[in-house]
């Protein structure tokens, strides 16, 4: 994903990696991954998983791979699970493009 970062440049959202890890661990790879690509998107723990059920994203004690919406009233607008969706950049951004026009 982070190879692709630049295409979501345009899209006009806040953007963020969620996971159930600790703060500590999560500031230890943004730097790697800050150090390798030039840059990183924040971090947000989420150890209860309970952000990450809100999206249904959650899958018995960890998260499922891919993404989610939620609307400025904390409302989920839409996920997509997918292991590839950072891979597949083009779509990601896409689908993501496409339900944030529905917001308007």
């Amino acid at each position: 994903m982070h190879s692709n970062l630049d295409q979501l440049d345009g899209i006009d959202a806040k953007k963020y990696i969620i996971s159930k890890d600790k703060p500590e661990h999560q500031l230890e790879l943004y730097t790697q991954l800050e150090e390798y690509f030039g840059e990183s998107l924040p971090f947000v723990s989420d150890e209860n998983l309970e952000l990450i059920e809100h999206m249904e994203m959650k899958n018995e004690d960890t998260a499922y791979r891919g993404y989610a919406l939620i609307d400025g009233n904390g409302a989920l607008v839409f996920n997509t699970i997918n292991d590839f969706w950072g891979e597949q950049a083009d779509k990601t951004v896409e689908e993501i493009k496409e339900e944030l026009e529905k917001l308007k």
